[in-house]
């Protein structure tokens, strides 16, 4: 017969291995913060279709404005987290940089907010999420090249939203063409599509910094407060981000423990 302490060994070196899988669930929800650029592409600015090889020529310092964003996170699997989001962007369009219309010379400024439900993919994820090491490492980040690959997670990312947008401010030519024409929108409320990708990096057992492109494709031409026969497709607007993740620790009702 096997003595009890020699079959409680036994059992615990046959669980550990399932148990340490399992350790990601101890810290399903996680809370982001990020700060980042914006740029717009829309009826005012850019360069004609055909003449800007994959819309490079329209990302410049002169359209470039900034974005902040929150954003909180359940993993419903390992690899798969639902994510609520809310983001602030302005966005800049000018014609007056050699685009497509100079003769226009039409400039706006818009703000907007975007409220979104996104569904994230991750392809990669940190191996030291399910060590117990790891979990109650509590020194100085660690530079070494393995452990910086260990601690990555790779994701893609994408969902619906809306953006309540307001173009507060349009140059002299654009407010006489607001004047003449009572058709074009300078606020209002439009679907989004966004979609992207992102790398974080474990550097304590709570705490995950990194960076994220996202990308989206409005339901509306008015972003700037123009459109024209010309248009041929809807607004287009991305961020490029820095982010800061903080993981929760989860509840014994499945609940996100703040404390």
């Amino acid at each position: 017969m096997i003595k009890r302490p020699i079959l409680v060994c036994m059992v615990v070196l046959l669980s550990a291995p399932f148990a340490s899988a399992q350790l990601w669930k101890m810290k399903r929800y996680e809370a982001t913060a990020a700060l980042g650029t914006s740029q717009f592409y829309g009826d005012i600015g850019g360069f004609t279709i055909g003449e800007n090889a994959l819309g490079l020529k329209d990302m410049t310092f002169k359209q470039t404005r900034f974005s902040v964003n929150g954003s909180f996170r359940y993993f419903i699997t390992d690899n798969i987290a639902a994510r609520l989001s809310l983001s602030y962007v302005m966005l800049h369009a000018t014609d007056m940089r050699g685009s497509n219309d100079d003769t226009r010379q039409y400039e706006s400024s818009t703000s907007l907010f975007e409220p979104a439900l996104l569904g994230e993919y991750y392809f990669v994820r940190n191996r030291e999420r399910n060590s117990f090491l790891f979990q109650t490492y509590r020194g100085r980040i660690r530079n070494r090249t393995k452990d910086f690959f260990r601690s990555l997670d790779v994701y893609v990312v994408a969902g619906i939203g809306g953006a309540g947008f307001n173009v507060y401010k349009g140059n002299d030519r654009l407010e006489a063409k607001w004047a003449s024409d009572e058709t074009l929108k300078r606020r209002g409320f439009a679907a989004v599509i966004p979609a992207g990708a992102g790398v974080k990096l474990a550097i304590d057992p709570n705490i995950l910094v990194g960076i994220e492109m996202m990308g989206r494709y409005a339901f509306s031409d008015y972003l700037d407060g123009y459109t024209s026969q010309w248009s041929r497709r809807n607004d287009v607007y991305h961020t490029f981000s820095l982010t800061f993740n903080y993981r929760i620790k989860t509840g014994r009702n499945g609940l996100p423990l703040f404390r």
